[in-house]
């Protein structure tokens, strides 16, 4: 996420022209970079367990809407977003367990 983010910010036209080819709106590229770092803030240093749970529920549909976002355009590139959700619920499992092993 923090590698997307900076790609988002430092290399705009590159990432402008994955955005179009998506269909998507370009002037959506940097509210979403900052949006991943917020969400990356939540997870690594804020204490309170229900923004951290917004935070992955976050990051959860953006790997989902990645996915498919792949598959509708059919450019073979969705593996990726696969690695991410597995690490994304790798992550949460840990969390939950590290939590719960402290109550």
């Amino acid at each position: 996420m923090l590698f997307s983010a900076g790609m988002y910010i430092f290399n705009h036209e590159a990432v402008a022209g994955m955005f179009t080819n998506f269909g998507y709106p370009t002037y959506i590229i940097y509210p979403y970079a900052v949006a991943k770092l917020l969400g990356l803030v939540a997870l690594w240093f804020v204490a309170n367990k229900t923004i951290k749970e917004w935070a992955y529920a976050g990051f959860f549909f953006a790997f989902i809407f990645v996915f498919f976002a792949h598959i509708m355009i059919n450019d073979g590139e969705q593996a990726a977003s696969i690695a991410a959700m597995v690490f994304l619920i790798t992550s949460y499992i840990t969390y939950k367990k590290i939590t719960n092993g402290r109550a």
